[in-house]
């Protein structure tokens, strides 16, 4: 049992590398990606998908709910930073970098916000899949369809060890997740539901991350699998 952590498709603004406004839909490829990534969990046991409710996001967990018949809820706290008036410019127009520390983006989301927001959706998932899941018997997944920022801000922050930072990062810890990749947080042996649901950080270090961004879906035409 498990926690899938995936990011959305390819959009027109990924790919001519634009700050995207709320609207975004999956380009044409990405709606081949999320198609492929559905595949890929079609037997998978999920038992539900919670995702952003920004439209790049939602239309990747509709291709996981089609294959899975998974209930799909929308969470608006698991949607990208808010890049507030930098929204729909070219990264090659902008005269700051956003991503510098510090950096608060006009009528947007600075970073300690950012990551605040970050840290009580992943408490609210983790409460969530410890309370309804934790203590059963079979194995269930819960998986959540979210961003980039996102998924690196929960990762590299919370997650992922010294060593799997060393691994998979650049070199400054920085992880790269691509769209549609796929990460699976799983319980530690013998400590599924050691979290107290009533305390701040239910289940800490209750979980190890046991797969890292992968898009092998992307790569060849994957069988249908059960990631765990």
């Amino acid at each position: 049992m498990a926690i899938l952590l995936i990011r959305h498709g390819e959009t027109a603004g990924n790919r001519n590398r634009i700050i995207q406004v709320p609207e975004t839909p999956l380009s044409e490829d990405g709606l081949v990606q999320a198609a492929r990534l559905g595949r890929r969990l079609a037997d998978a046991p999920i038992a539900e998908i919670w995702s952003s409710h920004l439209m790049r996001a939602h239309q990747t967990a509709q291709a996981i709910e089609r294959t899975t018949r998974a209930p799909l809820a929308l969470h608006p706290e698991l949607e990208e930073r808010n890049f507030g008036l930098l929204r729909g410019t070219p990264y090659a127009e902008l005269r700051v970098d956003p991503f510098v520390p510090h950096y608060d983006p006009p009528g947007g989301e600075g970073w300690d916000a950012f990551h605040e927001r970050v840290d009580r959706m992943w408490a609210r998932v983790e409460r969530h899949w410890l309370e309804r899941y934790a203590d059963r018997g079979d194995a269930v997944h819960l998986a959540v369809v979210s961003h980039g920022l996102f998924l690196r801000s929960l990762l590299e922050r919370r997650l992922l060890s010294k060593e799997q930072l060393e691994r998979y990062g650049d070199g400054e810890g920085k992880i790269t997740i691509s769209n549609t990749a796929l990460t699976v947080v799983a319980p530690r042996a013998g400590t599924a539901g050691s979290g107290s649901a009533g305390s701040g950080a239910p289940g800490a270090d209750a979980h190890c991350v046991e797969l890292v961004a992968c898009t092998a879906h992307l790569e060849s035409e994957p069988e249908v699998l059960a990631p765990v």
